[in-house]
């Protein structure tokens, strides 16, 4: 194991996650803190790390976002434009830099999540993958050659738009910019709010299950058709064992054998897959982050 040690955060909408581990991405010491007000949130941060001993190499953070990955703007590592109380252009970096003077990588918490299932994860060894979170919100990243996909900003993947029969699903959508988007129509609090009842306490066979799987599914087809990623991981709180096979079938039948690549035939369950790392992808992404910091990644 190796003697340098690197803290990671994961800054959640809900919680952060706080770890010191290894860049082999041994998990050593972690805690979770309740998202509440970002002075009050980053200053338990700050105590975590301070109260652990460690002389830290580097820190990998982690955030929900949308947030500002430009270094050359005068508001790198700001969040935007969330609907969560208080956060919205509050200086994350900055702050966390101020307190914790050491090399500080920042990036999406879904990108940084990418980076671990490539490289712990179910990605390993894919060319081109990419990883999506179905929670409280959908995000989503890619990975090419190594390297996260940047480009005007971060991949809103979870605000592109889907069909939306009204007729059939007349839900209105919970998005607060976009209404029906695919994460106002698919997320957590949307299928809670359409159902009167949270994800976990569904049934395995209730018909909230079959229209999710549809709409992730002509999410999917859109992802395939514009990057054509070698593997896509879905992870996050709404992903449960029952709703991939569905997934899987709504996918090889919208693309109709339009594609001959053998991963979306005869292997597709090989290829929508779920996440490997048991819910620590965040914070073991936040760790590769710190790791390629100090370019030990």
């Amino acid at each position: 194991m190796s003697a340098v040690r690197l803290g990671a955060i994961e800054a959640g909408g809900t919680k952060f996650v706080c770890a010191v581990g290894t860049p082999e991405g041994d998990l050593l010491r972690q805690t979770r803190i309740p998202t509440s007000a970002p002075v009050e949130t980053i200053d338990q941060v700050v105590e975590f790390f301070r109260s652990q001993g460690d002389a830290l190499a580097a820190i990998g953070l982690a955030s929900f976002g949308p947030v500002e990955l430009n270094r050359n703007s005068p508001r790198y590592g700001f969040i935007g434009s969330t609907p969560k109380p208080g956060w919205r252009d509050f200086d994350l970096l900055g702050t966390v830099r101020s307190a914790l003077p050491m090399p500080v990588a920042f990036n999406t918490d879904v990108n940084a999540a990418a980076l671990a299932e490539s490289r712990w994860g179910a990605a390993q060894g894919v060319r081109a993958s990419m990883y999506v979170t179905v929670g409280t919100g959908i995000g989503g990243a890619a990975m090419i050659d190594g390297s996260i996909l940047h480009g005007l900003s971060h991949p809103e993947m979870g605000h592109i738009r889907i069909p939306h029969d009204l007729t059939r699903d007349p839900f209105p959508g919970v998005c607060p910019y976009h209404g029906d988007c695919l994460e106002g129509l698919a997320c957590g609090p949307a299928i809670e709010a359409r159902w009167k009842v949270s994800p976990p306490q569904l049934p395995p066979d209730h018909q909230a299950w079959l229209l999710e799987a549809e709409y992730l599914a002509l999410a999917c087809v859109n992802w395939i058709c514009t990057l054509s990623p070698g593997k896509i991981v879905l992870g996050g709180g709404v992903m449960r064992p029952h709703l991939f096979p569905m997934l899987r079938e709504h996918v090889a039948t919208l693309m109709n054998n339009y594609l001959d690549a053998p991963e979306l035939s005869n292997r597709i369950v090989g290829y929508i897959v779920p996440s490997a790392l048991s819910g620590r992808a965040g914070v073991l992404g936040a760790l590769a982050l710190a790791s390629q910091e100090i370019g030990l990644l």
